[in-house]
């Protein structure tokens, strides 16, 4: 009896070990494809390897009641730090991706910039989809979702459900580390990692 215990208590343990990792592997492994473009805040394309920098990618979307607010807010934070150490908009680049390219046009995009109070500029980057192309732009954004893990889905009511991470990602566009959205976004944490990059 206490072996096949044993024997069941190792299968457990194996096969959490190997989901671990797969998960490690997987995150390891992912890649935005470079040749996806998209439409700024300011209407114009851009194709997400054009700059070779190191880039903090946020999902959102503009009718997000808590946590994505509550992420640019950390960010722009995060933003303050990095510009006293003169490395933001040199070696790191913010990304910002609206999930709902239909509503969030690239006028909407600027209010939301300007609510947070954030210079519009090639430092920081807001991205949705062309209006005119809209359908085949939701699925890049869903492209770029997908490589690095990120899910949603709209339930039809305005209100997403989605993965809460934002991510890091070198200049090739290859996952670094996730970090959690909202409330439990470490500042501190993120700021130590992206530093650690550019050293």
């Amino acid at each position: 009896m206490k072996k096949i215990y044993l024997i069941c208590s190792l299968a457990v343990f194996l096969l959490i070990t190997a989901g671990i990792s797969f998960f490690l592997i997987r995150d390891a492994s992912a890649k935005v494809p470079a040749n996806i473009t998209l439409i700024d805040q300011n209407g114009k394309q851009l194709n997400f390897g054009e700059d070779k920098k190191l880039k903090l990618v946020e999902f959102i979307y503009t009718n997000c009641p808590d946590i994505c607010p509550t992420t640019t807010q950390k960010m722009v934070q995060l933003k303050s730090d990095l510009e006293k150490n003169k490395v933001f908009g040199k070696d790191i680049q913010f990304v910002t991706i609206t999930i709902d390219p239909y509503r969030d046009t690239p006028e909407v995009l600027q209010k939301y910039m300007n609510a947070f109070e954030i210079t519009n500029s090639d430092n920081w980057i807001f991205l949705t989809g062309d209006q005119e192309n809209i359908k085949a732009d939701q699925k890049k954004i869903r492209e770029v979702a997908e490589s690095l893990q990120f899910q949603y889905k709209d339930p039809s009511n305005g209100q997403f459900v989605h993965t809460s991470f934002t991510y890091l990602i070198d200049k090739n566009n290859k996952f670094i580390s996730k970090f959690p959205m909202g409330e439990e976004f470490d500042k501190q944490e993120v700021y130590e990692e992206i530093m650690d990059e550019i050293e």
